[in-house]
């Protein structure tokens, strides 16, 4: 990998998991929160693997391809979940996420 391939890959994390930080919070505000606790729970999971895999990359760790990959499947599972819902937020969130599995699958590879 290139140090242009890692960078790529550590800011689309890092994106994700601002915008999966940010769809949470939206998501406790909404009229039916019960409704959104499954995109609660998978953005919290999301934004944390996300800064864990980011983390992973900037010490270069031997498992950074392995926590790459389980990054990519739930971010993956996040943006499934997210795209279900019309708010901004949420769809913001599922572009994101997408990006993030993108780019975490190709450091993964």
């Amino acid at each position: 990998m290139t140090d242009d391939q890692y960078n790529e890959c550590i800011k689309a994390c890092l994106e994700c998991m601002e915008a999966c930080n940010v769809c949470f919070d939206a998501c406790l505000h909404e009229d039916n929160v019960k409704m959104m606790s499954e995109c609660i729970r998978l953005d919290r999971e999301c934004a944390e693997v996300c800064s864990y895999a980011a983390s992973a990359m900037q010490r270069n760790s031997p498992f950074a391809k392995n926590i790459c990959k389980l990054c990519a499947d739930i971010c993956t599972a996040c943006a499934e979940e997210c795209k279900k819902h019309d708010h901004e937020h949420c769809q913001r969130c599922a572009e994101a996420c997408f990006r993030c599995a993108e780019e975490c699958r190709k450091m993964a590879a």
